[in-house]
């Protein structure tokens, strides 16, 4: 028996769970716990507060040999940063404070790509069947706080790559996402814009005020209302408003036409950023949509437009019609991907 501990990290939560690896390779949760992270000085704190309380659960006192951490950030040399909580975490040093025999760090969407091997297809919306090939490379994307983008190669053997993909140009591809783009500069004062500006969280929010300021459709005193709250809280720590969850909900809900205007030119850029992702890496063995956004908007997704924007790519368009697309829906799958990387460890 192997005890296994695998943790979330997030400058808004972490998620800790505790697992029991049997000698045939089945791996069991054994206890979960979610912290608010900024109650905490330090992860070392955290994770012995958790194990103190698993033990309390389990009758004695829990002693994993492998960790590993998702860490919603970059990790340099085993080594992260967290700005949001003033964290400063290094791998060596976690192990000597928990004794635990092995630590990885390892940035968040690594752990999604690992996470997505673990999925049984009941976490998974298929969009497009395609042509499935096993040796071929899997893509993950993922809009969320952020873009993350990134690959898993599985043969001959398991390796994961994030990328900074997010980070690439935002690419317009109609006179409307042009306005977009030029907004963006303007209201920012940037000479270039990212398409994580675009398709993400914070993306959304940005083009429903571009939308609002281009007088595209009437705003409603309700979703108005919640947009002037969220940008009078712009620097502060707390945030009182989630807008884009608000308007992606009108938007689902059809109550609200500024807010469907937004979310299908959302859906649209997300899609076609995608199928960028798809162009570069050939993905025939998957392109998983993960994040925090895309369950929470699936109905939208369905509607023909992402995979439109993803597959309309010219002359090499029946290239992209042959990759696979799903849809994650577990919104932990990166807590199971920190899991499987701590049993390769």
């Amino acid at each position: 028996m192997t005890l296994l501990l695998a943790g979330d990290i997030g400058g808004t939560k972490t998620i800790l769970r505790l697992l029991e690896q049997s000698e045939t390779g089945i791996m069991y949760s054994l206890d979960q716990a979610t912290y608010p992270s900024r109650e905490f000085p330090d992860l070392g704190i955290m994770v012995k507060q958790f194990l103190g309380a698993a033990a309390e659960h389990l009758g004695y006192v829990p002693a994993p040999t492998k960790a590993c951490f998702g860490i919603a950030g970059p990790v340099v040399n085993h080594t992260s940063f967290l700005t949001n909580l003033g964290w400063s975490l290094n791998a060596e040093d976690l192990q000597r404070e928990l004794a635990i025999a092995k630590v990885a760090l390892i940035n968040d969407f690594a752990a999604i790509g690992y996470g997505i091997l673990g999925l049984p297809p009941s976490d998974l919306h298929t969009l497009q069947a395609g042509n499935p090939n096993p040796s071929a490379p899997i893509a993950v994307i993922g809009a969320g706080t952020g873009l993350g983008e990134g690959f898993v190669i599985q043969q001959p053997h398991l390796l994961v790559f994030p990328t900074e993909g997010g980070h690439a140009d935002f690419a317009p591809r109609s006179e409307l996402e042009f306005q977009l783009l030029k907004y963006l500069r303007d209201k920012h004062n940037i000479q270039r814009v990212s398409v994580e500006r675009v398709v993400s969280g914070i993306g959304i929010v940005s083009i429903y005020q571009f939308l609002r300021d281009r007088q595209i459709a009437p705003e409603s005193p309700e979703i108005g209302q919640t947009i002037r709250i969220w940008e009078q809280e712009i620097g502060k720590t707390e945030k009182t408003v989630e807008p884009a969850a608000i308007i992606a909900h009108a938007a689902i809900e059809k109550r609200d036409r500024l807010c469907e205007q937004t979310l299908q030119m959302f859906v649209e850029a997300y899609g076609a950023e995608a199928g960028n992702l798809a162009l570069k890496l050939l993905p025939y063995n998957g392109l998983y949509v993960a994040g925090g956004i895309a369950a929470k908007i699936l109905p939208l997704l369905q509607t023909g437009s992402f995979l439109h924007a993803l597959t309309q790519k010219g002359r090499v368009s029946s290239v992209l019609e042959e990759i696979p697309v799903h849809v994650v829906l577990n919104p932990q799958v990166g807590l199971i991907g920190a899991s499987l990387c701590a049993v390769h460890l």
